[in-house]
C-alpha cells in the first residue's frame, strides 16, 4: 500500500510500504482522510523542529479517519465496514504517569509520525494501517471523512480548554487563529465562555474564527494597538490561550489580562523571555497544554452530535497523489486553514 514518506526537507515521496496482519486485539483500517498538522509542515519544510530531526525515512501524519477492513480474533464490537476516527496517541499504560492518568506524559509514548524517538514512530498517511482497538472511535454517518479526521486537533483544543479550568461566563482572548486556535474558540464557546476575542496577522484565520464562535477579531498586523482599549483597569480578559508561539503575542496579552488571570500556552515557537515582574504583580497562572488523551473520545462525541462544527475550518482536500501541492497549500496561512488529503 502507498504511504507518504519524508526523507529530508522538501523530499516527500509516495512509496509502497508493507501492512502487517492485525493481531488479536487489533484492526486493519483503510485510511480515508488525513489532515496536515503544523508538525507535518515542519518535517516537510525544515526536516523537523527544535532538536527533533528526521534521522531516517518516516511516514508522516497523525490526524486520520478511515473504515475498518478486518478485525483481530479478540475484537467483537467493531465489525468490518465501521467508520472510525483514529487516535494517534499510544501510551504504554504502565509508566508512573500513565498510572496517574497523565497518559499525555507517558515515558514510552508512541505517537504517529513522530521523530522524537529512534527508530521513529511511523505515521498514518498511508492507505492501510493496523491499529489497536483502543485507538478506534466510531463516527456518525452525518460526518464526512474529512470532519472525522479533525477529531485529533479538536482534542488538542479540548485539552487546552480543560487546562484553563471552568469557562462559564469567562472573557477569553485567543492569540493565533490557525486551526488549533480556531478550534480553541469553538471549544471555549461550547464550554460556556461569555466573550471570545481573537488576534492574528492574517484575514482568513480571523474570519474562520468568527465562523466557529469568536465575538471579536483583530488583525494586529494592520492595527498593532488593537487590544490597547482592553488594558484599562488592569485588564479585561479572564483567560488567555496563546496559540501562536509568538513572543510578542504573549507579552502583549499580559497588558489586557486581568489580575489572577489564567494563561494557557499552547503554541510552540521556541524559548520566550517573560516579564516576570508583571506575572508576579498581576498574580497570573501560567499553564502549559500538551497533546491530549481522554479528550479524543469527547471530541468524536461532540462532532458526532453536531455540537462543534469544523466544516468552516476545512479549506482544501487533495488526493494523496498531489501531496506536495497539498503541503504547499497548507503552508500558506493567508489562503488555507486546515488542508486534508484523501487516501482512496
Amino acid at each position: 500500500m502507498h504511504a507518504l514518506v519524508i526523507h529530508a526537507p522538501l523530499d516527500l515521496r509516495i512509496e509502497d510500504v508493507p501492512t502487517p496482519e492485525p493481531e488479536a486485539g487489533q484492526l486493519l483500517v483503510r485510511v480515508r482522510a488525513g489532515g496536515i498538522c503544523g508538525s507535518d509542515l515542519h518535517y516537510f519544510n525544515h526536516g523537523g523542529f527544535g532538536t527533533v530531526r528526521i534521522r531516517e525515512p518516516m511516514v508522516l501524519g497523525h490526524e486520520v479517519s478511515g473504515v475498518v477492513s478486518r478485525i483481530g480474533s479478540a475484537v467483537n464490537d467493531m465489525p468490518a465496514g465501521t467508520r472510525i476516527a483514529i487516535s494517534p496517541s499510544r501510551p504504554c499504560g504502565l509508566c508512573q504517569y500513565c498510572q496517574q492518568g497523565l497518559q499525555n506524559h507517558c515515558l514510552d509514548m508512541r505517537y504517529y509520525g513522530s521523530a522524537m524517538r529512534m527508530p521513529h514512530v511511523q505515521g498514518a498517511f498511508r492507505q492501510e494501517i493496523v491499529i489497536d482497538r483502543s485507538q478506534a472511535h466510531v463516527v456518525a454517518d452525518s460526518l464526512s471523512d474529512a470532519e472525522a479526521a479533525m477529531a485529533e486537533p479538536l482534542s488538542v483544543a479540548l485539552h487546552a480548554v480543560r487546562r484553563a479550568g471552568p469557562m462559564l461566563g469567562k472573557r477569553v482572548l485567543v492569540t493565533g487563529c490557525g486551526p488549533i486556535g480556531a478550534l480553541i474558540v469553538a471549544a471555549a464557546r461550547r464550554a460556556g465562555a461569555a466573550t471570545i476575542a481573537v488576534t492574528d496577522v492574517n484575514t482568513l484565520p480571523l474570519e474562520s474564527a468568527r465562523k466557529v464562535g469568536a465575538d471579536l477579531a483583530f488583525n494586529v498586523a494592520e492595527t498593532p494597538d488593537a487590544l490597547q482599549p482592553f488594558a484599562a483597569g488592569k485588564g479585561s480578559f479572564d483567560v488567555l490561550f496563546e496559540a501562536s508561539g509568538n513572543a510578542a503575542a504573549l507579552r502583549g496579552a499580559f497588558d489586557v489580562l486581568e489580575p489572577r488571570g489564567v494563561i494557557v500556552q499552547v503554541g510552540l515557537g521556541g524559548d520566550i523571555a517573560l516579564p516576570m515582574n508583571v506575572l508576579v504583580a498581576k498574580e497570573f497562572d501560567l499553564r502549559g497544554a500538551f497533546r491530549f488523551h481522554e479528550e479524543f473520545a469527547v471530541a468524536v462525541e461532540l462532532l458526532n452530535k453536531g455540537l462543534i462544527d469544523v466544516k468552516p475550518l476545512i479549506s482544501g482536500v487533495f488526493p494523496y497523489q498531489e501531496s506536495v501541492k497539498a503541503f504547499q497549500s497548507a503552508g500558506d496561512r493567508s489562503k488555507s486553514m486546515k488542508v486534508l488529503m484523501t487516501f482512496d
